[in-house]
């Protein structure tokens, strides 16, 4: 006698779907699994991931581009403001190039760039709005996130102000003579708040 498996002949008698079969099911999945992985894994604007010295871009439209930014050259503004910034790969000062985001030969300024290697970073819009210190970052094309500044590892410290930020330093905005200090350190090692910046007379 032939034994027929509950289910099986009701189901195709009844024109139920079949089953896809396992195989291809947990390949879907795994696929799904990998494009997630790779969207939460990609990297910012900013793509530059080695050790300093990080020098200034001389694709100025391109940078200003993926940071979301404008050449906005010999436009009037209606805001300027500067925020000063510091980089320490331990207690080693990392310069902050000149020109980044700015050529007077090339007669291109974006909203956001340096002049000197000072640190300050110059905010000229024709528009008042927030910018962050990720634009900067991917203006300069240098990788920002937690515990990590370019190819600097380990322990990211930062502070606005004097005072610890938790936050994603990213979204740090600038405002006017703002100070933001970014650490890197080993793992377990104790970063140390520079003195603030001493804001030459023009700016004061």
């Amino acid at each position: 006698m032939t034994t027929t498996r509950p289910g099986r002949a009701g189901d195709r008698a009844r024109g139920a779907r079949p089953t896809a079969p396992r195989a291809v099911v947990v390949t879907l999945v795994a696929a799904v699994a990998v494009l997630l992985l790779a969207v939460c894994t990609a990297p910012a604007a900013g793509t530059t991931r080695t050790v300093p010295p990080w020098p200034a871009p001389t694709d100025l439209q391109t940078r200003a581009d993926a940071a979301g930014l404008h050449d906005v050259w010999g436009e009037p503004l209606a805001e300027h403001v500067h925020t000063h910034l510091t980089v320490l790969d331990g207690d080693v000062p990392v310069t902050v190039p000149a020109n980044v985001g700015h050529s007077d030969r090339e007669r291109f300024a974006a909203e956001l760039h340096t002049h000197d290697t000072s640190g300050i970073l110059h905010v000229e819009s024709p528009e008042r709005r927030t910018f962050t210190l990720g634009q900067f970052f991917d203006e300069w094309d240098v990788s920002l996130g937690a515990g990590h500044v370019g190819g600097l590892r380990g322990e990211l410290t930062v502070w606005v102000d004097g005072h610890r930020y938790l936050g994603n330093p990213r979204s740090i905005a600038l405002t006017d003579r703002r100070q933001i200090v970014l650490a890197v350190t080993g793992i377990g090692q104790v970063a140390h708040l520079p003195q603030p910046f001493d804001w030459p007379p023009q700016y004061r």
